[in-house]
Order: C-alpha cells, then structure tokens, then sequence
C-alpha cells in the first residue's frame, strides 16, 4: 500500500515538473519571500507588511520591497497608507509607490477602490506577470509578496516561474485554520519552494483593563504544526487592538509604535526568517 502512495506521488512529482516555464529572477531583486495561508482572515497581509518593515528596523541597511499579489482583495494600498497610480519610467516600467522606506505595487494601485475585479485564470496570471515583470524595484535584497488565500494558480504561478527564496505560513492556533495552513505548507513543498516556516498569528488576547490573557482560538496550534511538518516556528503574534487599529489608519506597528511587544512580536519573525534564508541557501 505504502509503496504504491509513494509510487504515485513520484509520478505526479515528475507530471508536475515536465513542461514547467524556466524560472527566470525578477530585475534587481536578490531574495523573494512569499507570505501565505491558507485560509483567508488568518492575518496573512498584515503580517506581510510587518515582517517587510521588520526586516527593514532590524537592518537599515537592507532594502525591501513589497508586491500585493493579492489581485482580488488587495489590502497593501490601505495597510501602507497608499494610493495612486504608478508613474512609468523611460523604460515604459511601473515605478512603485513608497510609504515607511518601502517601494510598493499592488493591483489596487491600477483599479478603483471599490471596483471589484471579477477575472477569470488568464486574466489574473497576465496582471501577476506584469506586476512581477514590468515594475522596476531597482535594487532589492528582499522582495516581499503577500500572496491571495488558499493554494490556487497564483500560487504555481509565482512558485513557478520566478525563484522564490522561501515562503512564510501564517496560521491562528485553530484547528480550521491549521488544515488549510498544512495544505499551503504542503503545496509549497511540492513545488520545491523551501517553507522558512510557520507564524501564529492572534496567539493570545491580554485584556488591556486587567491583563488577563486568553487564547480565543487556542494555544500553540501552529507550534505543533510546524513539529508535525519539520518545519521551523518562527514566533508568536498577540490579537492586540493596536495592531488592528494602526493597520486600519495605514500605520503599521513596526513604525508607528516600534517599542511596543506587538512590534518587537514582529521584528523577531523577520530575524527568524533571515536566519532561515541562511540555513536555506547553504
């Protein structure tokens, strides 16, 4: 039985590798960080956000960038506090927006706040490869992208024709979100993208009156997740009403209350991840 589970899986590796596009880097970026779940309002673009201004607190000397690869909900114009569209350069590429030291591109940048954008697969993999292609992010050591929910063709898209360094699983510890969090990791694996790891994401809730904590959606999911999968744990993050409140009014933790434990939660997720990317490429 065991034997011809593995047998299958082999095949349909070998199915998924053949014919596949050749990977090709995008222009001046060294690293992309792809930041997932599987599920949606697990906290995944806020957490994309973050992790970007995180690893710019922790080492100012790097540069990052953030691409919204989310093209039916696009949160990254209203996280980062951005809006417009993209002027072009004289090579006709789109030059990011910027907010907190952070060139930007998002989907939202190129339709109405309130269109919906109602695009079949084709339609959505031509604006990704445009959005990957035809912006010009100078020189980045780190690109991070915050991908849409679930495990769809964005997803094999970006895995398959860029390299993409790593990706970055973010899941609350319950049980619902889990299943999909182990699918996402799952897919990533398939496809050879190394998983840097999980984030648990809503952890704890400290009542700011009394500072009782209580785990709403259980304790330490995400930890035994990333045990089960021999994945790495790359930290905890309150459900505090400061992040959500800064995130609202486009002013991110790690910049607009940078000594705060909710932006430290984060910054600690960024050195982690780096860590990661170490282990990774050697």
């Amino acid at each position: 039985k065991y034997f011809i589970l593995n047998a299958l899986q082999e095949r349909q590796r070998q199915q998924m590798a053949k014919g596949l596009p050749k990977q090709k880097p995008v222009a001046g970026v060294k690293q992309v960080i792809v930041v997932a779940s599987g599920k949606g309002g697990v906290g995944k673009s806020t957490t994309a956000v973050n992790l970007a201004l995180g690893l710019l607190a922790n080492d100012p000397l790097k540069s990052v960038g953030l691409l919204d690869a989310d093209v039916y909900g696009p949160s990254i114009p209203k996280l980062m506090n951005l809006k417009g569209n993209p002027e072009l350069s004289d090579n006709n590429l789109m030059i990011p927006l910027v907010n907190y030291g952070v060139p930007c591109m998002s989907m939202g940048f190129l339709v109405d706040d309130v269109a919906p954008i109602a695009w079949r697969g084709l339609m959505v993999m031509s604006a990704i490869e445009r959005l990957l292609r035809q912006v010009d992010w100078g020189s980045l050591d780190y690109l991070v992208v915050d991908m849409p929910p679930g495990t769809g063709d964005v997803h094999l898209s970006i895995s398959q024709n860029i390299p993409v360094a790593g990706a970055v699983i973010v899941s609350t510890p319950q049980d619902i979100a889990l299943l999909d969090a182990r699918r996402g990791a799952e897919m990533f694996k398939k496809v050879n993208v190394p998983v840097l790891g999980l984030v648990q994401n809503m952890s704890v809730f400290q009542c700011p009156n009394c500072a009782h904590r209580t785990h709403i959606f259980g304790s330490d999911g995400a930890r035994q997740l990333a045990a089960a999968l021999g994945v790495r744990f790359l930290g905890d993050v309150p459900l505090h009403l400061n992040i959500r409140e800064m995130s609202d009014r486009g002013t991110p933790v790690v910049v607009s209350s940078p000594d705060s434990p909710e932006a430290q939660a984060y910054r600690k997720v960024a050195s982690a991840v780096v860590q990661r990317l170490e282990e990774v490429n050697t």
